[in-house]
C-alpha cells in the first residue's frame, strides 16, 4: 500500500457500482471503522445489503478511486432525492487514510456531483458527523454551508446537514 503513485477516479452508473460493490465495501469498512463512526462488521454488512437497492435509484452516480495497481482508495455516490429531483443527495464520500489530503476526495466529489452543475440539479445535500472535523473543513472549503442538524437513523450521533448551491449554466 503505497500512497505516492497516481490515482484515477472512474465515474460509475448504478450497474457498474453494483459490480464494484466489494471495492466500495473495502473502502467503507476501513474508513468508517475509526472515529468518530466506529462502524462494526454488522453495520458494514447492513450497509451493503442496502447498497444494491441504492445503485438502482434513478439518477444514481458513483465514483471509485484506484491506484495504478487497481487498489481501491476512495468512494463516493449519491442520487437525486425522490421528493425533490432538483436536489442531489451525496450519500457517501470516503477516502482511505494514506490517500487523504491529496485531492482524492475532491476528485471523487466532483466526479459524482460535477455533471449536475450544468444540468437539472440546483443543490447538493449531505449529512456529516458533527465530530468529523476534517470532512467538515473539506466540505466548507468546497462551498457547503450548514443548514441544520439531524440524526440520520435511530440511535445515530448528531450529524450536520450541509448544502451546496450549484452554479447555473
Amino acid at each position: 500500500m503505497t500512497p505516492y503513485g497516481p490515482v484515477s477516479v472512474q465515474r460509475l452508473d448504478g450497474p457498474a457500482a453494483a459490480e464494484a460493490a466489494e471495492a466500495f465495501r473495502l473502502v467503507y469498512a476501513e474508513v468508517f471503522a475509526g472515529p468518530p463512526y466506529f462502524e462494526t462488521e454488522d453495520g458494514v454488512a447492513a450497509m451493503f445489503r442496502r447498497f444494491p437497492v441504492r445503485t438502482r435509484e434513478p439518477g444514481f452516480r458513483g465514483a471509485l478511486a484506484r491506484t495504478g495497481e487497481g487498489e481501491p482508495v476512495g468512494i463516493a455516490y449519491g442520487y437525486p432525492l425522490r421528493t425533490d429531483p432538483g436536489v442531489f443527495k451525496l450519500m457517501e464520500l470516503a477516502v482511505r487514510a494514506p490517500w487523504r489530503r491529496r485531492g482524492v476526495g475532491r476528485a471523487l466529489h466532483d466526479t459524482v456531483v460535477g455533471g449536475h452543475a450544468a444540468g437539472r440539479m440546483a443543490l447538493v445535500t449531505l449529512d456529516v458527523h458533527r465530530d468529523n472535523t476534517a470532512a467538515q473543513a473539506a466540505y466548507r472549503s468546497w462551498g457547503y454551508e450548514k443548514t441544520g442538524e439531524t440524526r440520520p437513523w435511530p440511535g445515530a450521533d448528531p450529524h450536520d446537514v450541509l448544502l451546496l448551491a450549484l452554479p447555473r449554466a
